[in-house]
């Protein structure tokens, strides 16, 4: 097969057993196509921070074969981990919203032929799965195969990440390989000019019997109707962009945005990062060389630069000009009558890895009368991320999209040279913080479209809402708070004992650790649903969060919470929250005084582990509260799992006494069971009464 041109498996259509061939085949292309990728990197530059955001490519080179295991076990296709230590470690990078510190010392890196041979298990874990799960067509969301293409289109998305970061690598510590070869051509780019893009109806929107994979975010519906307007015929080339450069572009805060223009300050930028300055003039470092600029090829920025160089332009011009939105560029991409890539004899851009492994002349490739619509760099466009009318969560992969819906992430369309799988598709819709790069330049346009901001301040996911109103909201029906009773007796019970470091593991929204921040001098809470762990960290770091509850049918309130209301204000520097699986925690969560384990344990994939891994992490004569419902459902574990709620011999098995079983070994109990209640809300005139069992435990 060749690896520069495999696309997307049609999920709809065909025999089970070639379909079966078809993602086989899919799958090793993608592996292979990835670990080509590190070939031309030295063995140094696998443990450098090519970005002081990101890991080093270690960390990126385990990461896709860790996230098989983990969406595998989370879709309960497999039982067992090959590593849980490598699938703890290569589970999560940097989250946007904490900024997590990435600090070395948290990171007991393993050699490269370690990784090598963990991604040589989970190939053959994979290959085997392929082969032998059943198969029916159509293959939809829930389908377990589902999990192994969200696997595959995972590695591909890394294939375009890695190699950005490839590109800020030393020089020295990379090598130019054939696979690898860039466009040699280059020449004075031609004059830009407007091209009028008639006005017209646009629809987006995956239906669910769409025939590709596709990420949760490009599923729903948003229709609108386009004035005519005008778009630039070429992507703002080197040579366009050298003229706000040289006129002084960088130094002017008036072109900027304030957060452009804070951007620029912290990093000092005077012209765009892949630019080289040299004695001998410009040149532009590829992914793997440094070359002459290629004055014709298209510009590389990110977007606060895009738009400084749209208001600059705008002045010197008179025109009304700026970035497309992503209805406006769809208008651009649907007026082509392209097919996805599944219906190309070859692609007709730079796109798909098809020519070269870098971008060319912006007048190479020709789409009706305007020119790179699809390829070479992606688009920025002035449209933050934003869920469409019938959005849905994909319960095996919770955090792709939710963390990015907070108006600070704007979308890019239409891929660039190594743009694959589903990234090269109509629907694809892929966002990143407005300061980050990618292989990613921009056009302009003159219009009079309105640029919609589609705000999501208010969180209305249900679940997370409710949980919002539990944790922050006021009582209901004379029921204490339940994070807050949780936290309450757990520093009532350190009264006299060490009291320096605590545990909040499903901390879901953050209540209960910020409680006991009140008695410890610093608390990490732990959450596995990324829904909740970035409502605990925004909490925590700017000290409100809004959300919007369900009264009747389509009828919401809206509210917004502080910790300054509830006295909490003061204690949230000494709380940090991750996020993290209960069943397999990172290395550095260890060296607690009190672990609290609230609303967890029934919800667990394997309780068992759980109890059994806690103890490690904690220390000497340390407290272990667990409160629980025990409500067990195969929908969470397995009934081998199960610490109660079954029979045995015929006798019922409760979970105090399974409970019993597993800790009496390592820790003795203090006091007898109590029970602690709560409620949550679920609409105006609907509500869920608990009542849950706490129990303690003293580390021996």
């Amino acid at each position: 097969m060749d690896l520069r041109k495999t696309h997307s498996v049609v999920l709809n259509e065909g025999d089970s057993e070639t379909k079966r061939a078809e993602i086989l085949d899919y799958f090793h292309a993608t592996y292979d196509l990835h670990e080509r990728l590190y070939e031309p990197l030295k063995e140094d530059a696998f443990y450098l921070r090519a970005d002081r955001l990101r890991h080093p490519l270690i960390f990126y080179l385990g990461h896709t074969a860790a996230f098989f295991v983990n969406k595998l076990i989370i879709a309960r296709q497999i039982e067992s981990r090959l590593n849980p230590r490598f699938e703890s470690l290569f589970a999560v990078g940097v989250d946007e919203m904490s900024w997590d510190d990435l600090d070395s010392t948290h990171y007991d890196w393993p050699s490269v032929s370690q990784v090598k041979e963990f991604r040589n298990k989970v190939r053959q874990m994979v290959d085997g799965l392929i082969k032998t799960m059943p198969l029916t067509l159509p293959i939809a969301w829930e389908d377990p195969f589902w999990a192994i293409m969200m696997g595959i289109e995972h590695e591909r998305i890394h294939l375009e990440t890695s190699s950005v970061l490839i590109r800020q690598l030393p020089i020295d510590q990379v090598k130019p390989l054939p696979f690898w070869e860039i466009c040699r051509d280059d020449g004075q780019p031609p004059e830009n000019s407007l091209v009028p893009v008639p006005g017209g109806k646009v629809k987006l929107g995956k239906g669910d019997d769409h025939p590709l994979y596709g990420w949760d975010n490009e599923y729903g519906h948003r229709e609108t109707v386009l004035n005519a307007f005008s778009a630039s015929k070429f992507l703002v080339s080197n040579k366009e962009f050298l003229a706000f450069v040289e006129a002084g572009g960088y130094r002017e805060q008036k072109w900027w945005t304030e957060e452009g223009w804070a951007w620029r300050n912290f990093k000092q930028a005077n012209f765009p990062l892949f630019w080289v300055r040299r004695e001998e003039g410009w040149g532009l470092r590829t992914m793997l060389e440094v070359i002459d600029l290629p004055w014709s090829w298209p510009v590389e920025v990110n977007y606060l630069e895009a738009k400084a160089f749209c208001n600059w332009l705008a002045a010197k011009s008179g025109k009304a000009l700026r970035l497309p939105t992503e209805d406006e560029w769809y208008r651009m991409r649907d007026l082509t009558g392209l097919p996805d890539p599944q219906g190309w004899q070859q692609a007709p851009g730079n796109i798909n890895l098809e020519y070269w492994a870098s971008s060319c002349p912006v007048d190479r490739f020709p789409f009706g009368e305007l020119y790179d619509v699809m390829g070479n760099v992606w688009q920025w466009t002035e449209t933050a991320i934003y869920p469409f009318q019938g959005f849905k969560i994909h319960p095996w992969y919770d955090d792709f999209s939710t963390p990015t819906f907070d108006t600070r992430h704007n979308l890019i369309k239409g891929g660039s040279w190594i743009s694959t799988g589903n990234e090269a598709t109509r629907e694809s819709r892929y966002a990143f913080r407005r300061h980050f790069f990618q292989h990613a330049g921009f056009r302009y346009v003159e219009s009079d479209n309105p640029v919609e901001q589609h705000e999501n301040q208010y969180e209305t996911d249900a679940l997370t809402a409710q949980y919002c109103d539990a944790h922050y909201g006021p009582e209901h029906f004379g029921v204490p708070n339940f994070p807050k009773a949780c936290a309450e007796i757990c520093l009532e019970l350190v009264k006299g004992r060490a009291h320096g470091t605590a545990l909040d593991v499903g901390c879901a929204v953050g209540r209960g650790s910020f409680e006991l921040a009140r008695g410890f001098d610093q608390v990490t809470g732990l959450d596995f649903s990324s829904r909740f762990f970035r409502l605990a960290a925004g909490m925590q770091q700017e000290g409100y969060l809004r959300y919007a509850l369900e009264e009747e049918g389509e009828i919401l309130t809206y509210h917004e919470l502080s910790l300054a209301e509830i006295g909490l204000d003061e204690v949230r520097d000494k709380v940090q929250f991750y996020q993290a699986d209960a069943c397999n925690l990172p290395d550095k969560f260890t060296g607690y005084d009190l672990v609290l384990a609230a609303n967890l344990l029934d919800r667990l994939y394997c309780p068992r582990r759980f109890l059994n891994e806690i103890r490690g992490r904690m220390n000497p004569g340390g407290l272990l509260v667990i409160v629980s419902p025990y409500s067990w459902a195969e929908e969470f574990a397995k009934k081998e799992e199960w610490l109660g709620g079954y029979r045995e011999a015929g006798e019922p098995v409760y979970t105090i006494d399974g409970l019993k079983a597993a800790l009496s070994p390592y820790f003795t109990m203090l006091g007898e069971p109590r029970n602690l209640e709560f409620v949550i809300r679920e609409t105006r005139r609907k509500f869920q009464h608990t009542v849950a069992e706490l129990t303690v435990w003293q580390l021996k």
